[in-house]
C-alpha cells in the first residue's frame, strides 16, 4: 500500500533534516495523492503513470494554482526517494511543469479619481472630522502610509515649522518623511482645530485613536459617492503614491530642504 512509502519517505525526510513545515506540506499532498489514486483503483506505486500524476496535479478536487505548484514539488520528493531506493525504475515526475503564477499588476488610483477624491473631502473641510479625512488622503496619497504607520501617527511626530513628519514602519523602523508644502498648511489647520500638543493625531468621534475600521467606512462612502468603482484601501493609495511620484524631482527636493541643510555635517 502507498501509505507504507509515503511514511518511509517522511522518515527519511526528517532524517535528511527537512524542516517541520516542508514535511508537514509533503504529508497533505500526498495524503491527497493516495486518495485520489484509491479512486483510479490503482494499488501499486509501480503501476503509476505520468498520466495519474498529470490528472492529479490539474483536476483532483479543483485545486488552486498554488495548491497545483506544492503538488508538483511534492511530487518531485517523493518518486525522487522511491528511486533512489529502487521502489520504482524511473523518476517519472522529474518532467512534471510547475503552473506558472501570473503576477498581478497593482492596482491604483488614475489622477482624475485621486482629484476626485481631494475635491470630495476639501468640500468637507469645515469641521476637525472634515479636516481629518483630507489629511488622511492626502498622507496617504502622497507619502504611501501604510495603516499601521498612518493610525499609529501622534501630535509630536508631525514637525509643521520643517515639513517632516517621524513614521514607524514595520520592523520597528523608523524615520523622517518630508510633508508637502500644501499639506503642511493644511496639517497646520488640522492641528489648530485638536487644542493638543500631544498624543493621538487622527481621532474619532470620541476623541480616541483612529480605528482601521473607520478608516474603511471613510472610504466607502468615498468610493459610493464619488462612483469609484474601487475598493479604497491604504494600500491602494501606496500604489497610487508609488506610480504618479516622480523621484527624479523628489529626491533633489529632500535634498534641498532646510532640515536636511540643518542635519548636514
Amino acid at each position: 500500500m502507498l501509505y507504507r512509502y509515503i511514511n518511509h519517505f517522511l522518515e527519511y525526510c526528517r532524517l535528511a533534516n527537512f524542516s517541520e513545515r516542508s514535511i508537514q506540506a509533503l504529508t497533505i499532498r500526498l495524503n491527497e495523492l493516495e486518495n485520489f489514486l484509491k479512486t483510479q483503483k490503482i494499488r501499486s506505486v509501480k503501476k503509476i503513470a505520468y498520466r495519474h500524476l498529470v490528472d492529479f496535479i490539474a483536476d483532483y478536487k479543483n485545486p488552486s494554482i498554488h495548491v497545483r505548484k506544492s503538488r508538483v514539488w511534492a511530487l518531485r520528493q517523493f518518486f525522487h526517494f522511491l528511486t533512489l531506493h529502487q521502489h520504482v525504475p524511473k523518476n517519472i515526475a522529474t518532467k512534471l511543469p510547475y503552473p506558472k503564477i501570473e503576477k498581478t499588476v497593482p492596482h491604483f488610483l488614475t489622477i482624475h479619481e485621486f482629484k476626485l477624491l481631494i475635491r470630495f473631502f476639501s468640500k468637507q473641510a469645515d469641521s476637525p472630522l472634515g479636516l481629518r479625512n483630507l489629511v488622511i488622503i492626502l498622507l496617504l496619497g502622497t507619502l504611501g502610509l501604510r495603516t499601521q504607520t498612518l493610525i499609529s501617527l501622534n501630535v509630536e511626530d508631525i514637525d509643521i515649522r520643517y515639513g517632516l513628519v517621524w513614521i514607524r514602519e514595520k520592523g520597528n523602523r523608523q524615520r523622517h518623511m518630508v510633508l508637502p508644502y500644501c499639506l503642511c498648511k493644511i496639517t497646520a489647520s488640522y492641528l489648530q482645530s485638536l487644542e493638543q500638543k500631544k498624543g493621538p493625531f487622527l481621532l474619532s468621534k470620541r476623541k480616541k485613536r483612529i480605528a482601521p475600521r473607520t478608516l474603511q467606512d471613510i472610504f466607502r462612502t468615498a468610493a459610493d459617492q464619488l462612483g469609484i468603482d474601487k475598493k479604497l484601501h491604504a494600500r491602494l493609495f501606496r500604489h497610487t503614491a508609488a506610480t504618479h511620484l516622480n523621484p527624479d524631482l523628489y529626491a533633489p527636493y529632500m535634498k534641498k530642504h532646510p532640515f536636511m541643510k540643518k542635519e548636514a555635517p
